[in-house]
């Protein structure tokens, strides 16, 4: 019995971090269409409140999905970020920063 509950715990934390990527820069903005997108440093990145699959394209460029938009995610020379999206609903566009 305790080596199960162990095992599910640390499945459990496994599962928690599935969805860390590397490099994921830390942000919050609004995009078009009300889809809010937010990442920690290193992710994951939540879109719209729900985790999505996130990957790395290189060490400058990501990519997240969500059930219905998918997120770009580039980081410039400056390590600026910009975000932009395209939606299965038929919209695409640059997000914008959230201020704190």
């Amino acid at each position: 019995m305790k080596k199960a509950l162990t095992f599910m715990l640390l499945a459990l934390a496994g599962a928690a971090h599935a969805n860390s990527v590397p490099g994921v820069p830390a942000f919050d903005v609004d995009c078009p269409g009300n889809i809010m997108v937010h990442a920690d440093q290193d992710g994951p990145v939540i879109i719209n409140s729900k985790e999505a699959q996130t990957r790395m394209i290189n060490e400058r460029l990501f990519e997240a999905k969500g059930s219905d938009v998918t997120i770009s995610i580039s980081i410039a020379d400056d390590d600026s970020v910009a975000v932009t999206y395209i939606s299965k609903k038929g919209g695409n566009g640059i997000c914008q920063s959230v201020d704190d």
